[in-house]
């Protein structure tokens, strides 16, 4: 079904990608109409937009033209979804403090219609505190966010920042528009390992890829939920249509849970390191020194913590539990101590190439007892996991 998209471009050397993601968004029968910042046309002209999109550019907040009749008003209701990309660190910061002084950050203040942003900047950019801060605030106001990537850019350096590929930001716009057994609900995802510092250089991990996690929250936006996935260091681009949290410890990790809820459900599928260094040292430690003598203290139990009984626990909560010997007795007492729903069990000896590969076999636990998965593709294991969890809260029984 075509929809009315409002794009809204902001400044940037991947404002030239828009061009591309208006002819795809036209080629897929949507109607487009765009709104440039100022910065924006020193990389795209309003011509060229216009020609791709067959319809008026707007730029000026002050046009006695477009705004004799309140046209930012307008603008801002009148189109199904409102799509930032590329979003800037600079307007990010504009729409999550609420300034409106000019054409696009007044439109994005006025609007009431949903948002989606696919974010764009230097990778120091995007993991400086206060941009981090700006995107967990537009999560906490349900702005979808999509991607960014982590490439090469423009500045000829490598990591998050990059922008979304126009198929990708397609792709999230399309799985915003699609319904399905999930639509209205909020689901919460972990996934990857998390880094604990040693040093400035060493630190505790495990083999985690994120795929496992990664997968999941894919297969549930897919049946049309909202998804916040908090992730440790992969190396995996954000999937369409999800909003991703990057952290690299446990403690980060839970905040930004905590900063997710509430939740319809939640999946705990991240590994998260049980223990941390004490007190990380300052500078390197040198081998010339001796073997370190490490101070280990746990890390907070994020499972643990968000089954635990109160207002914001999510419906359901899913625990995963990764062992290398007694799987399904270790498997079935977490389920427990934990106070977790469900548990998905796997088995992690480095034979069964189940850490860091691509195909799991699990075993799930609930109330009513075990359930035996063959082994399958991580993907397809997220599909019908993602499908037992729309059942279950469908049917009230999570």
């Amino acid at each position: 079904m075509p929809r009315r998209i409002l794009l809204v471009v902001t400044g940037g050397i991947a404002a030239y990608k828009s061009l591309e993601l208006i002819r795809l968004l036209d080629a897929a029968g949507h109607r487009v109409t765009a709104v440039l910042t100022a910065a924006a046309t020193h990389f795209v002209t309003p011509l060229a937009v216009q020609a791709l999109s067959g319809a008026p550019v707007y730029t000026d907040l002050w046009s006695l033209t477009d705004e004799q009749l309140m046209g930012h008003i307008e603008l801002s209701r009148a189109a199904d979804l409102v799509v930032v990309a590329p979003a800037s660190a600079d307007f990010l910061a504009k729409i999550a403090a609420g300034l409106a002084d000019d054409l696009a950050s007044t439109l994005l203040l006025a609007t009431d219609k949903p948002v989606l942003v696919a974010p764009a900047m230097n990778v120091r950019m995007w993991q400086h505190a206060a941009t981090q801060a700006n995107m967990a605030t537009l999560q906490a106001r349900d702005v979808r966010i999509v991607g960014p990537e982590v490439g090469a850019m423009a500045c000829h350096e490598f990591g998050p920042g990059r922008l979304a590929e126009p198929p990708a930001i397609l792709a999230a716009i399309e799985a915003f528009f699609s319904s399905g057994p999930l639509t209205g609900r909020h689901l919460l995802v972990t996934a990857g390992p998390t880094h604990e510092p040693i040093d400035p250089v060493r630190y505790l991990a495990n083999r985690s890829s994120g795929l496992q996690g990664f997968s999941v929250a894919s297969a549930l936006a897919a049946l049309g939920g909202r998804v916040t996935l908090v992730s440790g260091p992969v190396s995996l681009p954000d999937p369409p249509g999800v909003g991703v949290r990057r952290v690299e410890t446990a403690e980060q990790m839970l905040a930004a849970c905590e900063d997710a809820l509430p939740a319809d459900a939640a999946v705990f599928a991240a590994a998260v390191a049980d223990w941390r260094v004490a007190t990380p040292r300052p500078a390197k430690m040198k081998k010339s020194a001796g073997p370190p003598i490490l101070h280990l203290v746990p890390n907070p139990d994020i499972l643990a913590t968000l089954s635990a009984a109160g207002p914001r626990r999510p419906r359901l909560t899913v625990g995963f539990a990764a062992e290398t010997e007694d799987v399904l007795a270790h498997a079935a007492a977490k389920r427990l101590a934990k106070n977790c729903d469900w548990v998905v069990a796997n088995d992690v000896r480095p034979e069964t190439g189940i850490m860091g590969g691509t195909h799991n076999q699990v075993c799930l636990f609930d109330a009513a007892g075990r359930e035996d998965w063959p082994r399958m593709p991580k993907q397809d294991v997220a599909r019908r996991l993602a499908i037992r969890i729309a059942g279950a809260l469908a049917e009230g029984t999570a």
